[in-house]
């Protein structure tokens, strides 16, 4: 038996095959005639010549039984083979190239990991630093759900309300040459 690890890695492994079976034989002779009729014949010497007085007459049959019968035969067993690599050498070779091939199969898969995790870390955080987010009922909120941003100085938009004042400031503007421009007045007005 050859075990297949992919990559061109295949080891033939000790095996062991049991082999049940149960066999039926039937012999028969056709056509079956369990008696045949025996001729009885007249070996009668009346006139003591040693020859019979009738030759070849028959005076009766006797039935009689031919032997013939069916044979049927049942055998039960099992049959079993064994096949052992001779080289341990190769043997041992073939299993450490499994091994190896193993590793390098589960290194590739955690790399694999490993790259889809950065890759969701930077894409969440990106849209969670511009503040779009999955709502929290959507089936794909648990997406980014574990992504923290931290250190960024970002000011969502938002709105403030002023109260209304009784106050009114007055602006004082610039007359128009070069020498009133730093000097203007900010002030109450007076009531």
């Amino acid at each position: 038996m050859t075990n297949t690890y992919g990559d061109g890695i295949s080891c033939q492994i000790p095996t062991m095959n049991v082999t049940p079976y149960v066999t039926r034989t039937g012999s028969w002779m056709d056509p079956y005639e369990p008696y045949y009729l025996d001729p009885v014949y007249n070996n009668a010497d009346n006139d003591d010549d040693n020859i019979p007085d009738n030759p070849g007459q028959i005076l009766y049959h006797i039935p009689t039984r031919t032997g013939q019968k069916s044979n049927q035969n049942v055998n039960l067993g099992f049959s079993m083979t064994m096949s052992i690599p001779l080289s341990k050498k190769a043997q041992r070779n073939c299993m450490e190239a499994v091994a190896i091939h193993n590793d390098y199969r589960k290194q590739l898969t955690a790399n694999k990991r490993l790259d889809f995790e950065l890759a969701r870390l930077k894409n969440c955080g990106e849209l969670i630093k511009s503040g779009v987010t999955f709502h929290k009922k959507s089936p794909y909120a648990t997406i980014c759900a574990d992504v923290v941003v931290q250190g960024v100085n970002t000011i969502r938009p938002h709105t403030h309300s002023i109260p209304p004042s009784t106050e009114v400031t007055q602006i004082t503007a610039p007359k128009g040459d070069a020498s009133d421009l730093g000097t203007f007045s900010i002030g109450n007005t007076p009531e």
